[in-house]
Order: structure tokens, then C-alpha cells, then sequence
């Protein structure tokens, strides 16, 4: 038996920024907050999970990040604009564009074309869209006068093809939000390399999703649940405790 006591930490105000470094090459994180009880949400949305701690970490993986991936019900009920340049991570983007583009997972092209999102995303951060070849046509067309369209699938969303498609456009350090359908879907694909997990010191109670939710898909390759994890690091401030797991090999 190897038994540590994680706190109380010997180190205060460690670097957060080399504590998150990307590794070189392609990688996929995932960052999701929870309740001690396990709940995604509190009446349909994340924000009062949250910590001021919390959404400066969630500020840095975004500024740490080449794209942020989020399913089209997350980008619907968290009401998202485009990522917004965060003042203590400036520098972390030098070298790039300042802000990196939404890359929005939507099989039945449910979005907003006039959404802020959409239409308020600069040139150089330009809203991506990935959906199906079997999207209507005419969602397809209104879109794309603002957002850059990925078909990746017939008639669901083939995340494997869509994580290529990205990493081809040069978006290597990819940050998924969300919700838990999608991080399901990255799940079960074998597609995440690291989740991020803040654990909120909240009792929810029942009725709340998990951070994954969904039924199990079709043709799910076998060994590919459950994903094994390491415990690379957690941090604490004020009771909430910030969890970072790599994939384990």
C-alpha cells in the first residue's frame, strides 16, 4: 500500500501555468466541474458549481488552448459568445491568435445563425461548426456565412474524423467543456487524454446529470469503457479541490 496525504499542500500559489502545460503532439482535455455528490449542474447549468478560482483555471485552459470543443446543447443552455481575451493569460497566447475559435459538435445543426457565437466570433477565431452530411442544407448554408462548417459523419457526428479534421486545421491543444453527452461520446471514442475536474464542496441532491450521461453507442469498441485514469495532481483553495487525471497507458 502507497498512502499520501495530498493536503495540506507543503506548496502556495504554484505556477498554474506549467501545472496545465499542454505535452507536445495532439491532446484532447476535458474540463468539468461537479458537485461533491456527483452532479453536473444546478438547475440546468454549471455556473453555480463554480468557484472565482475555478473560472480563473477555466480561463487559463481556454488561453492554454488552440480550440474549444462543446456540444450544441452546452453552447444552447450556457448561452456561449466567443472566448473572450483574459488579462492574467495574455501572454500565453503570444506566438497566436489571441483568442481561440468554438468548435461546436451539432449532428441536426440546432444552432442559432444570428447567435452572438455565430455571428460576433472575429476573423481570426471564427466559430467552427462540425455536423453530419445529412444536416439539412439550408441550416448548412446560413451558418457558413459566419462559421466555418466540418462535415465529419453521415448521420451522426464521427468524433473521431471531426478531432482529425481539427488537428489538421492545426488546432493540436484542444479543451472540450462539454456537456456531459458529448464527454460521453469522447469517452467512449478513446478520444480524451486528460480530464480537469473541479469538485464543488456542495451536496446536490438527486436529480442532477453526471459529468457523463447518455446511453452507451452503437458499435462502442470493445475495452473502451471504463477508461482507466492517473491522478497527475490536486489543487485546493477554499474547500474546492482541482483535479487533474491523464489517461493511464
Amino acid at each position: 500500500m502507497s498512502l499520501r496525504q495530498l493536503l495540506p499542500s507543503c506548496q502556495d500559489n504554484p505556477d498554474l501555468a506549467a501545472r496545465y502545460a499542454y505535452p507536445d503532439g495532439p491532446w484532447l482535455r476535458a474540463n468539468m466541474v461537479s458537485s461533491a455528490d456527483g452532479a453536473a449542474n444546478l438547475d440546468g447549468a454549471s455556473a453555480a458549481l463554480s468557484s472565482d478560482t475555478d473560472r480563473r483555471l477555466f480561463a487559463l485552459l481556454r488561453a492554454l488552448s488552440d480550440v474549444i470543443i462543446d456540444g450544441a446543447a452546452t453552447v444552447r443552455t450556457e448561452k456561449y459568445k466567443p472566448a473572450r481575451t483574459q488579462e492574467p493569460w495574455r501572454h500565453l497566447r503570444d506566438g497566436r491568435p489571441p483568442t481561440p475559435p468554438i468548435a461546436v459538435i451539432s449532428a441536426r445543426l440546432d444552432l442559432d445563425p444570428a447567435s452572438r457565437l455565430i455571428t460576433e466570433a472575429p476573423e481570426y477565431a471564427r466559430t467552427i461548426v462540425i455536423t453530419t452530411a445529412q444536416a439539412p442544407a439550408d441550416r448548412r448554408a446560413a451558418l457558413a456565412r459566419h462559421a466555418d462548417v466540418i462535415v465529419a459523419g453521415e448521420e451522426t457526428v464521427d468524433l473521431k474524423a471531426a478531432v482529425s479534421a481539427l488537428a489538421e486545421r492545426g488546432y493540436r491543444r484542444m479543451l472540450a467543456e462539454g456537456g456531459p453527452h458529448l464527454l460521453a461520446q469522447l469517452l467512449e471514442a478513446r478520444l480524451m487524454d486528460e480530464l480537469c475536474l473541479t469538485i464543488g464542496p456542495l451536496m446536490a441532491g438527486p436529480g442532477a446529470s453526471r459529468i457523463v450521461a447518455g446511453a452507451p453507442q452503437s458499435g462502442t469498441e470493445p475495452g473502451a469503457l471504463p477508461l482507466p485514469l492517473r491522478l497527475a495532481h490536486v489543487l485546493e483553495d477554499d474547500s474546492f479541490l482541482f483535479c487533474r487525471y491523464l489517461k493511464k497507458d
